[in-house]
């Protein structure tokens, strides 16, 4: 074994990423941070024994949604890849980009005007059934929502953005594991004069006597340390009711609807295991009831689907040479508190469950899924060492409210505006960063989220942001005129006479009456 990334295992909206190093002045390659892109993107697994392989090359998609659906299936996808684009272009410029302080930041033309498009109230399986047909790609193209943590079924229609960003820019990873971005920024900050404080574990936030300032941090040793600001990127539910003094505002946000947690697993593998590839989703044959169990019933399927990263396959740094490093999240229901859990079924915060039997389960039901659809053999015996995390471990460890590993839902009612806001309410000087603040989950979407709360740092201080309004697609370039967008001429040589053949006939119809 040589790493195991108990975070993300794979990259997305590598823009965003390039984004942040230029904003710092620098670049993901000045900074050493090589991405490699997965291809395919993934290989999706059914109990009947087929597999769909998704990818960013259009050949290959082709052929697999034709395979299925035949020639109208593929134009359907490209309907459907259109919709999508729709989603991620209006997202990234008007949600992503955008802070939304209150309501009123809803109000605005250039939002408003999108909203519909955006499909909010409309669920992610509900518009990929308008587009493909049959039940086996209607999971295919919705499985994605369970990086939100949420169910396709419940979740907006809008994050098929995920799906489009997956198709049309890839997925991506950093050599050497996803820690090679956060080193890389460290350096950064170094270079910049950052100081960071490892291994001090916060009590609380010191604030003034009024209670509408903050004024630094307390640390469990019992040392202040004194700030102008505070931005806080611990879990956010967590940091409301165990940082900050008890309001009917952080009691409010545990009762909100929460993501899912899982069971995870680290295996290091004394062989490789070739039948799987760099990314491998298993799905259950009752997919929507293994969704209600874990997001309507906060409970482990006994049917799970299920995600298999095989980091080495990609980057044999991953593992010794002839070994494999796997990792396998299976999705499970987050925990209850005691008011949650009254007369329902659930994963009780307080109780003494057997973690050591469910965990027994999930690996057992992973092995034999694995073998079953793939083809692979004895996965049990190759494994030489194992990390498990489970629902409490998220809690306990990383105090993860209810160890919801993607923090607050993405519902309507959880987003923009109605989302946690990146500054604190009351507080001054009190800001946020993370997944369960605006814009939302999601290491692309923290980083934007980030940028976002700089800014409004900067503004507090009547500060000037050190960097432009940043683009996916380059900055301070010169158009040359041959690469000049220019629109068709409203009036051009057909609309023209299409134009003169209405009159004529027009003229014809009036004169006959």
């Amino acid at each position: 074994m040589k790493r195991f990334d108990q975070g993300p295992s794979l990259l997305l909206l590598p823009g965003l990423f390039r984004e942040t190093f230029e904003d710092l002045g620098t670049s993901l390659e000045d900074e050493g941070v090589k991405l490699m892109k997965c291809e395919p993107n993934y290989n999706v697994w059914f109990d009947d024994g087929e597999s769909f392989e998704l990818s960013t090359d259009v050949a290959r998609m082709k052929l697999e949604v034709e395979k299925w659906e035949g020639k109208d299936g593929f134009e359907r996808y490209l309907g459907f890849l259109q919709e999508a684009h729709r989603h991620y272009e209006i997202s990234v410029s008007q949600v992503l980009k955008k802070n939304f302080t209150s309501l009123l930041s809803m109000m605005r033309p250039a939002f408003l005007r999108h909203l519909l498009p955006l499909h909010p109230h409309e669920s992610i399986y509900s518009r990929a059934s308008k587009y493909f047909w049959t039940e086996r790609l209607r999971r295919v193209f919705t499985f994605g929502s369970m990086y939100m943590g949420m169910s396709p079924f419940d979740a907006p229609g809008t994050y098929s953005l995920l799906q489009y960003t997956e198709l049309a820019e890839g997925i991506w990873y950093p050599k050497g594991g996803f820690h090679t971005v956060i080193e890389a920024l460290v350096r950064i900050g170094e270079r910049l004069g950052v100081k960071y404080r490892l291994s001090s574990s916060v009590s609380s936030v010191e604030l003034d006597p009024t209670g509408r300032n903050a004024m630094g941090i307390k640390l469990e040793s019992g040392e202040s340390i004194s700030a102008d600001v505070v931005v806080i990127n611990a879990d956010l539910v967590y940091a409301y009711n165990n940082l900050l003094p008890p309001s009917s505002y952080s009691r409010a946000l545990q009762k909100r609807s929460a993501s899912c947690s899982s069971i995870s697993f680290y295996w290091a593998m004394d062989r490789q295991i070739p039948e799987l590839t760099t990314h491998n989703i298993f799905l259950a044959e009752h997919y929507r009831e293994s969704f209600d169990d874990i997001f309507k019933k906060q409970l482990i399927p006994s049917e799970p689907s299920f995600y298999v990263n095989v980091p080495s396959r990609i980057d044999p740094t991953a593992a010794p040479d002839g070994k494999d490093s796997i990792v396998v999240l299976v999705p499970v229901g987050h925990l209850l508190d005691e008011k949650q859990g009254m007369g329902r079924k659930g994963l009780d915060i307080h109780s003494k469950q057997d973690w050591d039997s469910m965990v027994a389960k999930a690996r057992r039901t992973v092995f034999k899924t694995v073998e079953a659809r793939t083809g692979a053999h004895n996965l049990q015996g190759a494994l030489v060492k194992e990390m498990v995390n489970t629902p409490q471990s998220w809690k306990d460890v990383f105090n993860l409210d209810k160890g919801a590993i993607l923090g607050l839902s993405h519902s309507f009612f959880n987003v923009l505006c109605f989302r946690p806001k990146t500054k604190h309410p009351s507080i001054e000087r009190l800001h946020f960063v993370g997944a369960s603040a605006h814009p939302g989950t999601g290491v692309p979407i923290v980083l934007a989220g980030a940028k976002l709360t700089s800014e409004q740092v900067l503004e507090g201080f009547e500060m000037d942001k050190p960097w432009g309004q940043g683009s996916f697609k380059g900055k301070g370039e010169k158009t040359r005129d041959i690469d000049r967008i220019r629109v068709r001429p409203v009036m051009s040589n057909v609309y023209m006479a299409l134009l003169a053949l209405i009159l004529v006939l027009a003229v014809f119809v009036y004169r006959s009456t």
